[in-house]
């Protein structure tokens, strides 16, 4: 059977963060009752004249210096006439020729594999408004339209065909949102439709053939859809190839339910677009000072900073992405492995109790209902040996958006460890003669029993017990 190798682009679609629209004044608030944040000028009434968001096009310059393209000191809008329900003025106020950024590329590690991928530009544009469909095609069919979307500005990015997997191009979506969430020109919200991805997608029977015909694959908002999108993809044209057929170049939807792309138009060409230079709209002319100083603004990107986590805090390399996936969270641990003068017990509370806390509550690390500092507390009692693991992790139910610090909640609930070197062996021979089973199957050599009989007495003293002392005494009795 013939393996085909597959060819791979995106094309991202990412909101920018503006409070306004990119051509007016209307909110970019997500959420609004239909058709309330509209206004003439997004909704293309005659006589009605943009205005450039100045916000929007800083960001897509911040963007375009963190995937390293070369800003352009000129660019021009134009109008891209296609005509679709939810675009109201019957073309998209767009970049074509002449876009913001060109060139770039972002280069990161994945699986101990250095991988590079090439931006071929990142242009500025209007989203459209959006279609809400009720009913099936066998009845009374509907279609609602809501254009408080229409004119939120995006930023669109498009890469060089040098992705080769469903894999890797899932990884690559993946990094980018970290990217554009780092330097806070896109919330990454996928589920609201603030980034979105089309994937362009062909195969060839050998690495040094000629590419193949591709299918786009529009509208994919996760990094899974991504993936399993372009796997089916990959098959099915294999599969066309493999028969004699011809691959067609399309537009094709996921359908995630059925885990299929279907059809959905035959692919225009640019030239059906029918672009030509935005009348109302003078070309955009950004001075040198402004496109540097921008620059020098730019926060630290995720990988960089995960480098970074790893050698300036010995962190392993998995708790390092995890920690950087948000710029909050990685505030956040710097902020709480710096208190607590324990990186790695810092990356575990946070990577353990407090993730769990926030995923039971549905919320994200902006709103922990514990600071920095007061987690810092806790750990440094438990580095300490002032109170044990088990106790810690009830401190910290405590603790939790209540405002209490660890100290605090110790000292009043009388929690701190016993060290008592004669209580704790007490504690021990008590144990030993209440399990004379498991003593005598230890002295058989069942190793296994040692954690039982430890257990027994931190239950005895309801988790207070130094372990270390508590581990060593078992051990000299048993073998005494």
């Amino acid at each position: 059977m013939t393996f085909f190798h597959a060819v791979i682009g995106l094309e991202i679609h990412a909101q920018l963060l503006t409070a306004t629209k990119i051509f007016c004044g209307c909110s970019t608030r997500f959420g609004a009752p239909p058709n309330t944040n509209i206004c003439p000028v997004c909704l293309g009434m005659p006589g009605a004249l943009p205005v450039l968001n100045r916000r929007a096009v800083e960001f897509a310059i911040r963007a375009a210096h963190a995937l390293n393209c070369e800003v352009q000191a000129q660019s021009i809008f134009a109008r891209k006439n296609y005509f679709y329900p939810d675009l109201p003025k019957g073309y998209q106020i767009s970049q074509y020729e002449r876009p913001v950024a060109l060139g770039g590329f972002v280069e990161y590690e994945a699986g101990g594999i250095s991988r590079r991928v090439g931006i071929t530009r990142a242009h500025l544009e209007e989203d459209a408004g959006k279609s809400l469909h009720e009913g099936f095609p066998d009845s009374d069919r509907r279609t609602y339209l809501d254009f408080n979307r229409s004119g939120v500005p995006l930023l669109e990015i498009v890469t060089e065909p040098d992705i080769r997997s469903a894999a890797d191009a899932g990884e690559f979506f993946s990094r980018l949102r970290a990217i554009l969430v780092a330097i806070g020109v896109n919330d990454g919200n996928m589920e609201e439709g603030s980034l979105r991805c089309d994937a362009n997608v062909s195969v060839r029977p050998s690495e040094d053939a000629p590419f193949g015909t591709k299918a786009e694959v529009k509208n994919l908002n996760s990094f899974r859809y991504v993936q399993k999108a372009l796997e089916y993809e990959i098959a099915r044209q294999a599969a066309v190839l493999r028969d004699g057929g011809k691959v067609e170049q399309e537009t094709r939807l996921w359908d995630a339910a059925a885990g299929r792309t279907v059809s959905m138009r035959s692919k225009e060409e640019a030239h059906d677009y029918r672009y030509f230079p935005e009348p109302d709209l003078p070309p955009l002319e950004l001075s040198a000072a402004w496109i540097e100083e921008i620059r020098c603004q730019l926060p630290e990107l995720p990988d960089a900073r995960r480098r970074r986590f790893v050698t300036q805090y010995g962190l392993p390399d998995y708790d390092a992405a995890i920690l950087t996936q948000s710029r909050a969270l990685g505030d956040y641990y710097e902020a709480t492995a710096a208190a607590s003068r324990s990186p790695k017990a810092a990356s575990n509370w946070i990577m353990g109790e407090l993730t769990r806390k926030m995923n039971e509550l549905g919320i994200e690390i902006e709103a922990a209902g514990i600071s920095p500092d007061a987690l810092a507390g806790l750990i440094r009692l438990v580095d300490s040996g002032t109170i044990t693991g088990p106790i810690a992790k009830d401190v910290f139910e405590k603790m939790y958006g209540t405002g209490r610090s660890a100290e605090s909640i110790v000292a009043a609930e009388g929690l701190a460890s016993i060290n008592d070197d004669a209580a704790l062996e007490a504690a021990v021979r008590d144990a030993l003669a209440k399990n004379e089973t498991a003593v005598a199957q230890y002295r058989a050599g069942k190793q296994q029993t040692f954690g039982f009989l430890v257990g027994q007495v931190m239950k005895a003293t309801k988790g207070k017990a130094n372990p270390a002392t508590v581990n060593a005494l078992m051990k000299k009795l048993l073998e005494s």
